[in-house]
């Protein structure tokens, strides 16, 4: 029973953990359907972060704080469509200077506005998105499995980890299911069809583009104002580029590439668990750290098979007239 309810408490924390991967890889899904390579999603992620963390500890409320990092990821998605979209910049180095510059800048603006060493104030837990408690918690606290399994795993989280989870739904719902969708996954593959079918293009990827700063901005609030207490320089940690590698895991597609991102999660969240236990012996602790990285590679890889990305990926549309 303590081997269960152990394994039950790591899949709480691997939904946690997995959370601003999900938020993090359908912003990457946006994006590159649409033909745009982002390797700018750390770096959304870390604008989005520190805009929270800032907001929050200037007035208290997380929601004014998850609004600002909407907002000024979208913004950073718009230079990013602005450099790639309309100048057919190399989308390569907008994406790395996207990042590089968003590691500074927010380090850089902490230090300035709050004089705490590159951090933000620590988040008060009222200042915080909070787990939700849910109905009938106390009633079922008693009983074996069922009670920790909806405590703590159905129960117990956060509003931004529902809405990671309801957000898979609606970007495949978008997807394949709209016009836009149907519009933005032609884009991706052949973009002259579209443009000939008198649909522009550039609108199409700079939607994706602000789609793309939106999600990052939520799981950049998430970190700082969820998951985390406040803003800590470069604390996304390359979640972004993890982000990157489950979408293509997951083959561009939102259901297999949301179960790469829990999959990381969970054994991200076993490492963390093992770290000083006895099970682990001797071995260091850097070890462990690296575990869920090559763990997660390693089954992918095995159990995934080939992945194609859009035909389109990278590769600046030039219209023809």
């Amino acid at each position: 029973m303590e081997m269960l309810d152990l394994f039950i408490t790591t899949l709480g924390a691997a939904l946690r953990l997995a959370t601003p991967l999900i938020f993090a890889a359908l912003a990457g899904l946006f994006s590159e359907r649409s033909g745009i390579l982002d390797l700018g999603l750390e770096g959304k992620i870390l604008v989005g972060a520190f805009a929270a963390a800032a907001m929050t500890t200037t007035t208290g409320w997380p929601m004014l704080g998850l609004i600002a990092a909407v907002g000024c990821s979208v913004g950073v998605g718009l230079l990013h469509g602005y450099a790639c979209i309309t100048h057919k910049g190399n989308q390569l180095v907008s994406g790395v200077a996207i990042t590089v510059v968003a590691s500074g800048l927010t380090g850089l603006l902490a230090v300035s506005w709050f004089s705490t060493g590159g951090r933000t104030p620590v988040l008060p837990p009222g200042s915080r998105f909070q787990p939700i408690v849910l109905p009938g918690t106390e009633a079922l606290a008693g009983v074996p499995v069922l009670g920790p399994l909806y405590g703590t795993v159905i129960g117990g989280q956060n509003l931004l980890v529902y809405l990671a989870l309801m957000a898979v739904p609606a970007v495949w719902f978008i997807l394949y299911r709209t016009p836009y969708g149907l519009w933005l996954r032609s884009v991706g593959e052949n973009p002259q069809a579209v443009e000939t079918a008198g649909i522009s293009v550039a609108r199409i990827q700079y939607i994706a583009a602000m789609a793309s700063g939106g999600l990052c901005g939520v799981a950049g609030a998430y970190l700082s104002t969820a998951h985390g207490a406040g803003f800590v320089p470069d604390m996304t940690a390359g979640k972004g580029f993890i982000a990157l590698a489950a979408l293509i895991f997951g083959k561009w597609r939102p259901v297999p590439t949301l179960l790469a991102c829990l999959l990381f999660g969970f054994f991200d969240a076993g490492a963390a668990r093992m770290q000083g236990s006895h099970l682990i012996g001797d071995i260091p602790d850097q070890a462990v750290q690296a575990l869920p990285y090559a763990l997660t590679v390693i089954v992918l890889a095995l159990f995934v098979g080939k992945a194609t990305a859009p035909k389109a990926l990278g590769q600046p549309y030039i219209k023809v007239h």
